[in-house]
């Protein structure tokens, strides 16, 4: 075949902690878009490699994003099997329920293990990833990274001190690799409130502030906070963009 009459090779996107939840949505979304989409997760394999079967070309991947060399290993791993990498969304991460006037409840080992996920883990991946997202970026459709943070690393709030600080330094992070790595990488974050999943059915107190106090009066559903993504990857000139997606609630 004339390679002039080929059509371009789909862009490939790498989604992790994306077995379930806001993950689930993006990755889902993405594959809609038209995009080939590779699911992660650091235990559900069977549910990933259900939810890859679903869609043309997705594959699923496993690794602990605590765990330095399964890093390396899941980019490695990705670009083997797809021979491109276009697309990278930090979503995985983890939380821990302290009050903030406990200091004494949110110890030293609950910061590592916070910050190892949450801000170390994206690090780590972006480097692993950049000389893929490098060759695939031209002019016209640079590389995308999009980092899942959450409104607590924009306002004092947050289901304990150290998780809110470690979204408030993915936060940053964005910013400042959205810099280093323009024109061909762009870096924005969307920072959400709370979100209707399985995981935030039983968050009464958080439910019940959402309902009384958001201009929207409720919390948001994975789906919206996909759309989001999917206009930060479709739209080649934002970069270094928060995008706190809160209903509203920062406005009280």
């Amino acid at each position: 075949m004339d390679s002039r009459n080929r059509s371009p090779s789909p862009r490939v996107a790498l989604v992790t902690g994306s077995t379930s939840g806001i993950g689930k949505a993006i990755a889902e979304r993405f594959a809609r878009d038209g995009m080939t989409v590779v699911f992660h997760s650091k235990l559900s394999v069977q549910a990933g490699e259900s939810l890859a079967s679903q869609y043309p070309g997705a594959s699923y991947h496993q690794a602990d994003l605590a765990n330095g060399a399964q890093i390396k290993r899941l980019v490695e791993s990705v670009i083997a099997e797809h021979g491109r990498l276009d697309v990278l969304v930090n979503n995985a991460g983890i939380n821990a329920v302290v009050p903030h006037t406990d200091l004494q409840g949110a110890g030293a080992e609950l910061w590592r293990e916070l910050y190892e996920v949450n801000v170390i883990a994206p690090w780590l991946l972006i480097g692993a990833a950049e000389s893929a997202l490098r060759a695939c970026a031209t002019a016209d459709c640079p590389s995308c990274i999009v980092n899942i943070t959450s409104h607590a690393g924009v306002r004092p709030k947050g289901a304990s001190i150290p998780y809110a600080a470690s979204k408030a330094a993915l936060n940053h992070t964005t910013q400042l690799l959205a810099r280093s790595l323009a024109p061909a990488i762009r870096v924005n974050a969307i920072a959400p409130g709370l979100v209707d999943t399985p995981m935030t059915e039983t968050w009464e107190e958080a439910q019940t502030l959402w309902r009384e106090k958001a201009p929207m009066g409720r919390g948001a559903r994975p789906e919206e906070i996909a759309q989001l993504a999917s206009m930060l990857v479709e739209n080649h000139y934002l970069t270094g963009e928060i995008i706190v997606s809160d209903g509203g609630l920062h406005l009280t």
